[in-house]
């Protein structure tokens, strides 16, 4: 079984259900699945063929979900690009992946325009029209114009009757270009079973079924969004609710109109949500469950928001190269604030010392896991395929510890440790006392070079108080800290810098400090 063998099953059982509403229209489960197997049908006809490279350029939008499944149902390997990247980092990604199909939003083809020439592999762009103002585009003076087609015409020729060929579960379904926080990103090749094994074992882990009505503001692009709150709930004949751009009163709006059952966000989506002062707990009564993860949640907001609004966040962990799920608090059992729960169905984790050894319980080590969801590797990368997967354990480069009862705790990413005079002090750890401030909204933690202690602890901080003193955070922090672990220097910012999934940038940050040295 695959993904898209997944959603025809799926559209079989459920035809007239919604599968998803996109600016409040429904589009049925027999909808669907009859628009991607017209598009990929439509595809084959441009001479797209199985395992060809198909790149999605797009947003949150049905145009993801149908060209996604209908590339995989033809058998090509997808691509998903985050759309407001540089055009430095998009062209790195479409020449390194061997893209020869870009599916795009129509106002990135003058983008598209500029880049063909430094793209001599990619054959067809395919535009997806939008809702906003275009400014006059004349499609037909494009340079790329003999390349491009309409993605609605693609769908149009396509026929409602096509086989698509045998998958085997061992060929790359999709490429994941990790966010390259050191040096360039890299392709992480997830095959349709690591795909299929994931979502099937996150649906069962969580318990989401056909009653389920889940919010998809996540990007769709990144793998948390694409496993947890898309080809789950899909494979278990939910439904969506897309929010093409995350925002709190939207979110509030579609909670309380859709009567959501499930929402899954980063931290920071919960915290621009805790801080939504017409957000109710009413709006938000129909939850069942709230998931967090692609950072670590600080514990003091987990339960802020849980007493706000009287809901319970299950905090996950995942990464790219293992599709992403490998743990979650469970749902049977007591959740523990400020873990990652336990390993999830058919995935094993473990905390090892350098040489590869199991630690103790409670000592921290490096988190490393095996499973059917574990990627085939770096595309085209095999002497970092082989640094990452060792004797099957794929090695996640992040800190964690066990406790007696098999529940996890990441302390943090290995790279990101502090070392003060030779004492390893953690960015989590002084972060979570930052968050317990009444005053603080939000805040960062990164080592800077020193020339007596190695490194020291500076802080970033965004206050709700503008009385609110470094002298006094300072003073806050030795109630609650080893003295080695203090920050030396507390920095006020308007905003700390995120990706586009919300996770904070403390490389970035790093870069501020190490520029202005």
């Amino acid at each position: 079984m695959n993904l898209s063998a997944k959603l025809h099953e799926t559209s079989l059982i459920s035809a007239g259900k919604p599968a998803f509403y996109f600016m409040d229209q429904a589009t049925t489960y027999a909808e669907l699945d009859a628009s991607v197997t017209k598009f990929a049908d439509g595809l084959g006809k441009l001479g797209v063929k199985k395992g060809d490279h198909v790149a999605l350029l797009l947003g949150n939008s049905p145009y993801f979900i149908i060209g996604l499944y209908g590339a995989l149902r033809l058998g090509a390997t997808v691509i998903p690009i985050n759309p407001i990247y540089t055009p430095d980092e998009i062209g790195y990604i479409l020449n390194n992946g061997d893209v020869r199909t870009v599916i795009t939003l129509d106002i990135l083809l003058p983008l598209m325009e500029k880049m063909d020439s430094l793209l001599p592999g990619v054959e067809h762009v395919i535009s997806c029209d939008t809702t906003e103002e275009k400014g006059g585009l004349d499609v037909h003076s494009l340079s790329i114009y003999p390349k491009l087609k309409s993605f609605t015409s693609v769908v149009a020729s396509g026929d409602a009757g096509f086989q698509g060929p045998e998958l085997e579960e061992d060929e790359t379904a999709i490429i994941l270009y990790t966010s390259g926080t050191t040096g360039k990103p890299k392709g992480a090749m997830l095959t349709h079973k690591n795909l299929y094994s994931n979502a099937q074992d996150v649906a069962d882990y969580l318990k989401i079924n056909e009653n389920d009505r889940v919010i998809t503001a996540l990007p769709m692009f990144h793998v948390f969004c694409l496993t947890v709150a898309l080809n789950a709930p899909l494979m278990s004949g939910g439904t969506l609710v897309i929010v093409p751009r995350f925002s709190p009163k939207e979110v509030f709006r579609i909670a309380s109109e859709y009567e959501i059952t499930l929402f899954a966000g980063v931290p920071t989506m919960y915290n621009f949500l805790y801080q939504y002062e017409e957000g109710t707990a009413e709006d938000l009564k129909s939850l069942r469950l709230c998931i967090s993860g692609g950072a670590s949640m600080p514990v003091a907001l987990l339960n802020s928001f849980e007493k706000k609004f009287n809901v319970q966040i299950s905090e996950g962990y995942g990464l790219s190269e293992a599709s992403p799920v490998t743990c979650f608090n469970p749902l049977d059992r007591p959740r523990k604030p400020g873990s990652i729960g336990t390993s999830i169905i058919h995935v094993e984790n473990r905390v090892v010392d350098e040489l590869g050894e199991e630690v103790p319980v409670g000592q921290v080590g490096e988190l490393v896991v095996k499973g059917p969801n574990v990627m085939k590797g770096y595309y085209k990368l095999p002497e970092e395929t082989a640094a990452a997967i060792k004797d099957g354990w794929l090695y996640t480069g992040d800190l964690a510890r066990m406790d007696d009862e098999g529940y996890f705790y990441i302390v943090d990413r290995k790279k990101d440790m502090v070392i003060v005079g030779g004492y390893n002090v953690y960015p989590r750890e002084v972060e979570e006392v930052l968050y317990s401030h009444p005053d603080v909204v939000e805040a960062a933690v990164i080592g800077v070079p020193d020339p007596n202690q190695g490194e020291t602890v500076h802080c970033f901080v965004v206050k709700k108080n503008d009385l609110l003193t470094e002298a006094e955070l300072k003073a806050f922090c030795s109630e609650h800290l080893a003295k080695y672990k203090l920050p030396s220097q507390i920095d006020f910012l308007e905003e700390l810098p995120k990706n586009t999934t919300g996770k904070i940038l403390r490389r970035s940050l790093r870069s501020q400090i190490l520029q202005n040295h």
